[in-house]
């Protein structure tokens, strides 16, 4: 082997560095394929799957230009691929750009036309596809790391989508160590990202067992100390008593407590149906059921993770039943005598739970006898991972690994201080690294010696990840603790299962290739539903006639082939509902709408979930105020304004798929989606409007408020179905409230089945707006009758987009427009929510020249 290492081959490109990317056959063999089509790439983790990505990559910016694409779930995962594609590309390091969500959006639509590479996360991109900020035409390489990702709502499936209706000359690789559970779900994944073949190699394979070396996977059963024992039996106790009301109910015929979450979820299912069908107790039984899934929960942790972990949950649900609009399952279970003898047992215990002292002995023997370097332990609970770092460090030097959300109790990691921590590990500045899922994927976590699961994972993909943390360099060691008679024993066989099955499947899938190949459609899953813009989302599958055209692809004759073919089933289309000619006097403003300052957003509208523990990006976060949509210059045909916070659902994707629909995302002071210069639509789910008349909560009237403020059209979208049923709500009360939106805030309220059935309703509207009506998106809609203050406010908020709250802010502080237009930068920062950013951006709004 050593006179092998010295006569290691370099792989010659001329857009690779020279003597870098040392020449594997098993990669050349792999990049060779995937420049033939598009591929999915099976590779066993710390084998240089990113390697034969960059090689392809190389190919063909070298033979066919354009720009390569490479998307990654995490932050810290974006950041490793762009250090290892600036090493090994020949090209300057300018031309590789990262983008994830802390780069602001206007600077990303600069960067991406004028970079070679593109390295980001698929929410980013996603982002700025739906903004129309970027444009995938010219994209010749598109890489989907742990492509397995790709199922359901997630980024890769969409920009998958959009890749392959919109490249020129499109290339896709997928890769992954473990790509699916079964066949099917490979296939699904294949076909979600327009794959067409696939390769798979394995440990077995000669050209790669050379490179890998035996993992020892060691499972360590463990006791749990009476103490423990008694805390979990009291809990139990209680999640019997509960099922046994579900019993009464009749959905379920089993009232112990270790019943499957495959149960509990028919339990769920069940009670769904029961609410569909208006039985008042199935309300009652969905509370009890939440109340056994914090049980569960409860149980979980005392029973693998640690009396700590519990006491935080513990406290955080005693927190949420004192909350303003406490659930009445947490209120009862922090009430249940039983529970809070759990409590105070786990408050007076002053023990470690035995897994604890166990993970000490097993690191002392690898770090001290075994005379190791490094050492992983993966936990499932933050809580945890927390109480392993500190009871660790008394021993050895030890950090923790978790990811960017903040969570009640426990801070998370910045971007920076994740790779700080990984480069400190690689460069053995520390020990042991104690880790949630968050570098489980794909993080170049350097070689260990040992590799300790602080519990069981259920699902093989996790584990298969975690277990390519040792064993790539020289022989290494898995260790899993198992507390006996617990949920690890479950999640133990479960685990072995399904692993096997995996290795089974990827064995069967090396063996049929071909003929999954063969099985896989030339196209992207889908794909043809969008073309033309008129059969409606992916997610629709219903392949009935929208109003965006009628599939041969021509935008301009989408609104009278509906009609047309409408009136040839004997029904009326859009164009023989032609408006009245303007008038001026029918869009008088409602005098209803008082007290309140125009254009700002009154009421709280979450933000995109942060990341969670595996690092993913939360959505653009450059602008904290909204703001009214501004015109768009460049769009061509029928432009929809979306507010940022809409990208939860699935329409602002599915109207950014359609012929002759450009989407662009801002984040709006007044409602979700801007069809025209007097057209807004507030979008409100069935349960979310019923909860506006439950819960006391008048959000939604002052939002179509403020929206009939500025926008003389406002219109109201209620979304889904059986609202009379929904909920236990009076029919008045949901007819007083419609009349309300109608009456007092002279909106329309429109009706639509689902996500899918809202997207055609805006684009019906938009079109008929701006083709047929020859209307804008409007800068500011076109309302007037402001008081002087909302002018004021108006004129401020105007500055460089900054918004409502600080345009306010800004006029208290100055209280003159005047005094803000001239105020200095060093003035402005003394302003309340004015930062550094924000006061240079007024000065290079208000002091720069215009340009000619």
């Amino acid at each position: 082997m050593a006179e092998a290492a010295a006569e290691t081959e370099y792989v010659d490109h001329p857009l690779l560095v020279e003597g870098f990317i040392e020449d594997r056959r098993y990669q050349t063999e792999l990049a060779a394929t995937a420049r033939e089509g598009h591929t999915l790439v099976c590779l066993p983790t710390g084998l240089g799957k990113t390697t034969v990505s960059l090689l392809v990559t190389a190919h063909r910016l070298y033979e066919t230009g354009g720009k390569a694409l490479f998307l990654a779930p995490t932050k810290p995962l974006v950041q490793q691929h762009a250090d290892f594609y600036r090493e090994a590309l020949d090209i300057a390091d300018e031309e590789i750009v990262v983008f994830t969500g802390e780069v602001r959006p206007d600077d990303r639509a600069e960067l991406w036309e004028d970079a070679s590479v593109v390295i980001a996360t698929p929410q980013v991109v996603e982002n700025d596809l739906v903004g129309n900020r970027i444009s995938l035409s010219d994209v010749t390489h598109l890489t989907f790391d742990e492509c397995h990702r790709a199922s359901g709502d997630y980024a890769y499936v969409y920009i998958a989508e959009r890749y392959h209706a919109d490249a020129e000359r499109p290339l896709v690789t997928g890769m992954s160590a473990s790509p699916g559970g079964d066949r099917e779900e490979i296939a699904a994944v294949c076909e979600n990202l327009g794959i067409d073949q696939v390769e798979v190699m394995t440990e077995d394979d000669a050209d790669v067992g050379e490179y890998t070396h035996d993992t020892d996977v060691q499972w360590e059963r463990i006791d749990l100390p009476d103490p423990i024992v008694e805390i979990r039996d009291a809990l139990n106790e209680v999640i019997t008593d509960r099922l046994e009301s579900l019993k009464e109910l009749g959905v379920t015929n089993t009232t112990q407590p270790d019943v499957s979450q495959k149960d509990l979820n028919r339990m769920r299912g069940e009670l769904q149906r029961m609410m569909d069908g208006g039985d008042s107790d199935a309300y009652t039984g969905m509370s009890v059921h939440a109340e056994v899934m914090k049980l569960r929960r409860a149980v979980e942790l005392v029973e693998t993770q640690s009396v700590e972990a519990l006491r935080r949950y513990f406290e955080r649900q005693r927190n949420a039943a004192r909350s303003s609009g406490a659930s009445k399952a947490s209120q009862r279970l922090v009430s249940e005598p039983k529970v809070r003898e759990a409590m105070r047992k786990a408050e007076s215990f002053d023990d470690l739970h035995p897994k604890f002292r166990r993970t000490r002995v097993l690191l002392a023997q690898t770090l001290g006898i075994g005379g190791g370097e490094r050492v992983i332990v993966f936990t499932e609970s933050r809580d945890t991972a927390e109480a392993l770092t500190e009871f660790l460090s008394a021993s050895f030097d030890t950090r923790r690994f978790v990811g960017q959300g903040d969570k009640e109790g426990s801070d998370g990691m910045t971007q920076k201080q994740q790779q700080e921590t990984l480069d400190d590990f690689r460069a053995g500045e520390f020990e042991v690294l104690v880790s949630t899922s968050v570098a489980e994927e794909g993080l170049d976590v350097p070689e260990v010696d040992l590799v300790l699961f602080f519990e069981p994972v259920p699902t093989a993909i996790r584990s298969i990840q975690r277990k390519g943390r040792t064993g790539r360099q020289a022989e290494g060691e898995v260790v899993v603790l198992l507390a006996n008679d617990t949920r690890d024993e479950a999640f133990f066989w479960i685990s072995r299962r399904r692993e096997q099955e995996m290795e089974d499947e990827l064995r069967k899938l090396k063996g049929v290739a071909d003929e999954l190949t063969d099985e896989l459609d030339d196209g992207q899953s889908g794909l043809e539903e969008f073309e033309g813009g008129a059969e409606g989302s992916a997610e629709d599958g219903s392949g009935d006639d929208g109003a965006g055209g009628d599939g041969d692809g021509d935008p301009d004759s989408a609104t009278a082939s509906t009609s047309a073919a409408a009136a040839a089933n004997g029904q009326p289309g859009l164009t023989d509902f032609q408006p009245p000619e303007d008038d001026d006097d029918a869009e008088a403003e409602t005098d209803a709408a008082d007290g309140t300052d125009a254009g700002g957003d009154t009421t709280e509208r979450d933000d995109e979930a942060t990341a969670d523990d595996a690092g993913e990006d939360d959505d653009d976060a450059e602008a904290d105020d909204g703001v009214v949509a501004t015109a768009g210059t460049d769009a061509d045909g029928t432009e929809i304004v979306v507010d940022q916070r809409e990208l939860e659902s699935t329409i602002a994707r599915d109207l950014s798929t359609r012929e002759g629909i450009t989407t662009r995302l801002e984040t709006l002071a007044v409602g979700d989606y801007v069809l025209s210069d007097r057209v807004a639509v507030e979008r409100k789910s069935v349960a979310d409007f019923l909860d506006t008349l439950v819960g006391g909560d008048r959000s939604m009237f002052e939002q179509v408020r403020d929206t009939a403020r500025a926008y003389a059209r406002p219109v109201v979208i209620i979304e889904g179905e059986d609202l009379y049923g929904e909920r236990n709500v009076h029919p008045n009360a949901v007819r007083g409230a419609l009349s309300s939106l109608a009456i007092d805030f002279d909106a329309s309220v429109l009706r639509t089945e689902d996500e899918a059935d809202t997207a055609d309703l805006l684009e019906v509207i938009a079109r008929r707006e701006q083709e047929e009506n020859d209307r804008e998106v409007s800068a500011h809609g076109e309302k007037g009758a402001k008081t002087l203050a909302e002018q004021q406010e108006y004129v401020v908020s105007s500055i460089a987009d900054i918004g409502p709250v600080t345009s306010r802010a800004l006029l208290e502080h100055f209280d003159t427009v005047e005094a803000v237009m001239c105020a200095r930068e060093e003035d402005l920062l003394e302003v309340s929510g004015v930062g550094q950013v924000t006061a240079e951006r007024i000065r290079e709004v208000v002091g720069s020249d215009y340009p000619e």
